[in-house]
């Protein structure tokens, strides 16, 4: 790998960030969920006139958030693990708070606590909202008053909170059980259709900005289609490996484009939503060969994956403590603020950083500008704040997957109105220090995101160049053999469609790293052609994924 320095022009988009998107399919769930595990506490409190413990139990409740694409039986798992992580982070930061109250050892235990939720929540890949909602929970307690022997009634008000978040998350499996897997198959379906598309309508040797970001596009669908359908370790449900029958058929349309069917692939998708029958590929009984032995693999370690996360967690550490003190600095009261700005910054690469930097600034200005004009409306009655609550709760999860900007304008004027479930406070001076903490923690947290550099990303690179000719060199002596054993050969054609879609992740995210030595781009662009080609080859040599076999489709009940 070349140590040369290098060449390429980093750009720090503005208007790209801004960009709205489309909404997700599933906008409404984590919305209404939300208000579904905040409102009942919250209403209980009201009634009894104890909104200034709302705090504690908005911690459990917030962990509705969580989990909304993954199977109901891993769903159950990780919901419970993030209640609790999120009891234990605000049981110890309530501690923390109980035994001291110098703001600058609280600053630096929230950053300390900041960068372990946020390594946590990444080698786990727990999913949106990540580490944040973790973080705004634990820096706050750190300044909430507390006496040692409040901790355990306020942190058994999160937890109870929590179970009934657990149930609200899980209540949906009872009309839907495999909702989610079938979501994320049909996205899977759609996403190789739309591929195979760009291919039939390319030129030439059908490479091009638009080919390139459907393959991308597609590779990715399929790979979350995988993980959710493995997540539950299990395949002796019909409907799941019907499912899994699909995924295989959109993995090789992803091979293959050019022999692919858009059309029969986006009947399927649509067959998929609701709660109707689920199509069965006729046919397809060895499609499931090389599943096999992704299932009996061992999982890699969780300290082995914690490893590639240490520059995260040194960024996240330095900044969040660089920006609360900076806040203290100038005199503000509420440096949590800016630790949790900063703690929000951080993605998989600078320029995403970035991006997420001006999302976060844009959506924090507007949205004290929405709380300046709700406040008034807020203040005529405790339920009127509630309220106000649970439909700022209800627009940050329907806006924020269109952009997290404009999440952040219904997320400021919320985190605004429940610092006032304990006493009215004074508009002004909470907008000026939500203002400065904003623009103090966007600018620190990036500044250190830019200082502390990653140079794993450019070696996570040469590890997946490495895996993908391995990968493909494994598949090539098959194919070049009289008549390869169809598990074999599966399970060699899958190793190679992973290889590749974890080179195109490596690879997009070293791109936008900076500081370090110039990237294998020649390389990463000849293995993935190379290792395209093989994958069709493989495919075309396997006659159980003949497409027109495929044609023939029989129905099972969910």
């Amino acid at each position: 790998m070349s140590t040369a320095p290098p060449t390429t022009t980093r750009r720090l988009p503005l208007a790209g960030a801004l960009r709205l998107g489309r909404p997700s399919d599933i906008w409404f769930k984590p919305a209404c969920s939300v208000v579904a595990a905040v409102a009942p506490p919250n209403l209980a409190l009201l009634a009894l006139g104890r909104l200034d413990l709302a705090m504690y139990t908005m911690a459990g409740s917030l962990c509705a958030l969580y989990g909304h694409n993954r199977p109901y039986p891993a769903r159950a798992r990780t919901l419970a693990w993030v209640i609790l992580g999120m009891v234990g982070g605000l049981a110890a930061a309530l501690t923390a708070a109980s035994l001291t109250t110098d703001a600058v050892v609280l600053v630096t235990v929230g950053a300390l606590m900041a960068a372990v939720q946020k390594v946590l929540c990444d080698a786990t890949r727990v999913g949106p909202p990540g580490n944040v909602v973790l973080t705004f929970i634990s820096s706050a307690s750190l300044f909430a008053p507390q006496t040692l022997g409040q901790v355990p009634g306020h942190a058994g008000l999160a937890l109870a909170a929590g179970a009934w978040a657990w149930l609200v998350g899980m209540a949906p499996g009872l009309l839907r059980p495999h909702g989610p897997e079938r979501r994320a198959t049909a996205q899977a379906l759609n996403a190789t259709a739309a591929y195979a598309d760009t291919r039939r309508t390319a030129t030439g040797t059908g490479t091009g900005g638009g080919h390139d970001r459907a393959r991308a596009a597609a590779a990715a669908a399929v790979q979350a289609a995988w993980q959710s359908l493995l997540a539950t370790g299990a395949r002796t449900d019909r409907t799941r490996r019907a499912l899994e029958h699909l995924v295989v058929r959109a993995e090789v349309a992803l091979a293959a484009p050019a022999d692919a069917d858009p059309a029969l692939l986006r009947g399927w998708a649509r067959a998929l939503g609701g709660t109707g029958r689920v199509p069965r590929v006729a046919g397809a009984d060895d499609d499931l060969l090389g599943i096999d032995a992704e299932l009996s693999a061992p999982r890699r370690p969780l300290w082995r994956r914690l490893g590639p996360l240490a520059p995260f967690a040194v960024r996240t550490a330095l900044g969040c403590a660089l920006a609360g003190y900076a806040s203290l600095a100038l005199g503000v009261g509420r440096p949590y603020w800016a630790l949790v700005t900063a703690a929000s910054l951080y993605q998989a690469n600078v320029t995403l950083t970035w991006s997420r930097g001006v999302q976060r600034v844009v959506g924090n200005l507007l949205g004290v500008l929405v709380f300046a004009a709700v406040v008034p409306l807020a203040h005529l009655h405790p339920a009127a704040l509630v309220l106000c609550c649970l439909a700022f709760n209800f627009g940050a999860e329907a806006l924020i997957g269109r952009n997290y900007w404009l999440g952040s304008v219904c997320v400021t004027p919320m985190a605004l109105l429940v610092t006032e479930f304990a006493r009215t406070q004074d508009a002004g001076q909470l907008i000026t220090e939500r203002v400065v903490d904003t623009l103090v923690g966007a600018l620190v947290g990036f500044a250190t995101a830019v200082v502390v550099t990653n140079r794993r990303a450019g070696d996570r690179i040469g590890d997946a160049l490495t895996a993908v000719e391995q990968a493909r060199e494994q598949a090539a002596r098959l194919l070049a053999g009289p008549q390869p054993a169809p598990r074999a050969l599966e399970a060699a054609r899958r190793a190679l469609s992973a290889a590749l879609a974890d080179l195109r992740a490596a690879a997009d995210a070293a791109s936008g790293e900076w500081w370090q030595r110039a990237l294998p781009q020649e390389r990463v662009v000849l293995a993935e052609q190379s290792g395209h080609r093989t994958l069709a080859a493989t495919v075309r040599r396997q006659g159980a994924h003949s497409w027109d076999g495929a044609r023939t489709t029989e129905d099972v009940r969910p």
